[in-house]
């Protein structure tokens, strides 16, 4: 969600902290997060003259991270606590990894960009269920690299904060909010027939459809002398019930 954008960036520099230039880090030096080489190549880009990132500002930071990251994984399209937790995993792991993840939580093709058939099939799932899949993958994936051993203690409390908050994001959204649950997922529960007659009944506009159109059936069955007539007759009643019902469900997903 873009409203999501400065919560999430606030939450990713509390992990990336401040200037760090550990030679164990193969990102090399980095302040905030952004390492020398993806600020050298911003200010370049932008026509500036070329800085240490230790001078980097927050105007800087935040142009970048939205950019270059957020803007990368579609943050602005996807569901609350969802573009929280995709978000932190590119800036961490590289946008294109964080995407092939997700799309493959979704399944669809992962190709590392996210487009429109990825966000269908992220809005057809449980965002809940999107971010626990995503950290607990992550994490899994984070055990394997070579540098856990210098590193791991801090990318695990990282991805489970994420985790938290992510679905804490998640939970905060409005019960039926597309942002958070599909418009008519398993959430929806199972609809039945006799329910959704009765619904159907209670809508002015279902009524005023199924009249139209059982007002030749009645006709036709009042006025027949056959079978024929009774059985056209009977066809139009089920089609009245029909249209009740069809004009029931096309209000619900108005």
């Amino acid at each position: 969600m873009q409203a999501n954008f400065k919560s999430s960036l606030a939450a990713v520099l509390v992990h990336e902290g401040g200037y760090v230039n550990d030679p164990r880090d193969p990102g090399g030096a980095t302040n905030k997060g952004i390492t020398h080489r993806t600020y050298a190549s911003y200010l370049a880009r932008n026509k500036m003259p070329s800085t240490d990132v230790k001078h980097i500002t927050d105007a800087e930071v935040a142009s970048i991270y939205r950019n270059q990251y957020w803007s990368k994984v579609m943050g602005d399209d996807l569901p609350s606590g969802v573009d929280y937790a995709v978000f932190d995993f590119a800036v961490n792991s590289g946008p294109a990894r964080a995407a092939k993840f997700l799309q493959k939580i979704v399944g669809v093709n992962a190709d590392g960009v996210i487009g429109l058939q990825t966000l269908k099939a992220v809005q057809a799932m449980d965002a809940g269920e999107i971010v626990a899949t995503l950290c607990t993958n992550r994490l899994a994936w984070l055990k394997r690299l070579k540098h856990w051993d210098a590193f791991g203690r801090g990318w695990e409390r990282r991805v489970l904060a994420v985790s938290n908050k992510a679905g804490r994001m998640v939970r905060s959204m409005p019960s039926g909010s597309m942002d958070s649950t599909p418009a008519h997922g398993k959430a929806d529960g199972p609809i039945t027939t006799t329910a959704a007659i009765q619904d159907a009944l209670k809508d002015p506009k279902a009524i005023g459809g199924a009249v139209a159109v059982a007002a030749p059936a009645a006709s036709t069955i009042l006025t027949g002398d056959g079978p024929i007539q009774w059985a056209i007759g009977g066809v139009l009643v089920l089609a009245a019930i029909g249209v009740a019902f069809w004009l029931w469900r096309r209000g619900r997903e108005e």
